[in-house]
């Protein structure tokens, strides 16, 4: 594993904890040597996981949308920061860019990047292992959520087993380094999908 895709808020949210984990993981994959990827901002929880990762001699690439840019929201210091048309093309060359993907606490953005992750690997477009990285339960109410999906019949449940959620960073990246992803079929009736054609 070269690279981690990570997603979180560009605003740093209510509790310290969430810099301290995005700090942390950040440390961390620097350590490791495991380039981040991330969306290229300079503000918030993602401000913070790029300063982090370049303190600790990490390689960050960030890749952000021009009318973002134009926002002044760029990180000026990256190892490499590239500046693409759409949000469209920032989640498609961060899943080239990136081996994996984490979550950390963060608003519609962050889901949104997530869940098209989730969902290409469902329809058999992408392989890559998702986890969210939780800070004191931000991520608890999500997951009963995905919980009711399964149990209402819209989501495999292997398929919901294929991702991982925990506060535990090193139980995180060692799931990560032997991820195998879920064979299972989008469709939760297969037959009846069939009969229908």
């Amino acid at each position: 594993m070269k690279s981690i895709c990570v997603y979180c808020g560009s605003n740093a949210g209510a509790k310290s904890a969430y810099s301290d984990r995005a700090i942390a993981l950040a440390t961390r994959l620097a350590k490791d040597g495991i380039a981040l990827v991330y969306g290229g901002g300079n503000v918030g929880l993602m401000g913070l996981v790029a300063d982090a990762a370049l303190e600790a001699g990490g390689e960050v690439i960030g890749v952000i949308p021009e009318h973002l840019v134009n926002w002044e929201v760029a990180h000026k210091g990256l190892t490499r920061l590239e500046i693409v048309g759409s949000m469209h093309e920032r989640k498609a060359r961060m899943f080239d860019l990136a081996d994996a993907f984490v979550a950390l606490p963060g608003g519609f953005g962050t889901l949104d990047e997530m869940f098209e992750m989730l969902t290409w690997r469902q329809l058999g477009l992408g392989d890559k292992p998702c986890a969210f990285l939780d800070v004191d339960g931000f991520y608890a109410p999500l997951f009963a959520m995905l919980d009711r999906m399964v149990a209402e019949r819209f989501v495999h449940p292997d398929q919901r087993a294929d991702l991982w959620h925990g506060d535990d960073l090193d139980a995180m990246l060692a799931w990560m380094r032997e991820y195998s992803p879920a064979a299972a079929s989008k469709w939760l009736d297969e037959k009846r999908r069939k009969a229908l054609r």
